[in-house]
């Protein structure tokens, strides 16, 4: 059986504990970051033995935005842009900037399709607000919800016409945050007809668009005060089940940002997050550290992957025909 969590590895090839931890763990899918990669050929080995070790040709992540978040660095990759150059564009010329970002997009997924990585946690569906933190700052589109939808729908018509999952992310939206939630746990006070009317727009362009059902999700960990003024949206059943799912509409694969952020710090170890985050109806946990003895622990509390989290999966992959 699969587990409903998603690993990562420490360097760019894998030890012998760890090739004999995957295979007896099952996970979902793996995450690559910096530290995994070092040359086209170094990764597609890494991919392909990740994926020895659970048996199918599963997911493996990565986070290749553009700007300042790319795994895949020059110069062994291309440098590509901030998604927000491509939102300043729009205001002026729309179609200018969806050319340029359709071009930017297969540029970047045919580096992925060529190492092997077919799952992209991107694009960023954030609206920025005059006090974001610089955590997201130009990692957005734009402080417009509908240009962010429409270019962020451009990206996932396009990463899934190179075989590639989009992730949209930070649902259902982190750009009122006003601190970073790699470090502290952001609240957000703004009532839900506020973020309903702003916030949700993107996420609801793409939910409601051709691909929606084609595209997985990560959730932010985030407060909202007006919704669950307890528990950030990664562990917020309220959240998940009446305002990702119900609300916006959203009925795809859906996961968990990082674990080992510090804005779930309150909420236990690791291994404990990880169960909060499927108790509270995320499909899968995400967990990027790659520490195998942390690892080894979260596998022992989050579950196999549920009825509905398999059929998700299951409808995301056969629909986006993930190149081999």
């Amino acid at each position: 059986m699969i587990k409903a969590v998603i690993l990562s590895c420490a360097g760019a090839v894998l030890s012998g504990d760890e090739r004999a931890f995957f295979k007896e763990a099952h996970p979902v899918g793996f995450i690559l970051f910096v530290r995994n990669c070092e040359s086209p050929g170094q990764v597609k080995a890494l991919c392909d033995e990740l994926r020895a070790c659970v048996g199918w040709h599963c997911p493996i992540l990565i986070d290749q935005e553009g700007g300042r978040v790319q795994r895949l660095k020059p110069p062994m990759w291309r440098q590509y842009p901030p998604m927000k150059s491509f939102g300043d564009k729009a205001r002026e010329d729309m179609d200018g900037a969806l050319e340029d970002l359709r071009f930017t997009i297969l540029q970047l997924a045919e580096e992925l399709v060529e190492v092997g990585v077919n799952v992209n946690c991107a694009p960023v569906l954030d609206v920025l607000q005059d006090d974001t933190h610089e955590a997201i700052g130009d990692r957005a589109f734009s402080n417009d919800g509908q240009v962010v939808g429409r270019l962020g729908l451009s990206v996932c018509r396009h990463l899934l016409a190179a075989g590639i999952m989009p992730v949209i992310k930070h649902i259902p939206g982190h750009g009122r945050g006003k601190v970073d939630s790699h470090k502290d746990l952001p609240h957000v006070a703004e009532s839900l007809e506020t973020l309903q009317k702003n916030d949700f727009d993107p996420f609801r362009i793409v939910v409601e668009s051709d691909v929606g059902c084609r595209v997985w999700a990560m959730v932010a960990h985030i407060v909202y005060d007006q919704i669950d003024n307890e528990r950030p949206a990664s562990v917020s059943s309220d959240v998940i089940e009446k305002i990702i799912r119900q609300d916006i509409g959203f009925d795809g694969f859906l996961v968990s940002d990082d674990l080992d952020m510090e804005a779930l710090g309150a909420y236990g170890p690791i291994a404990a997050r990880a169960a909060l985050t499927i108790e509270a109806g995320c499909d899968a946990a995400l967990y990027c550290a790659g520490d195998l003895a942390v690892m080894e622990k979260i596998v022992k509390t989050v579950p196999n992957l549920s009825r509905k989290a398999r059929k998700r999966l299951q409808n995301s992959l056969g629909r986006a025909s993930m190149a081999a």
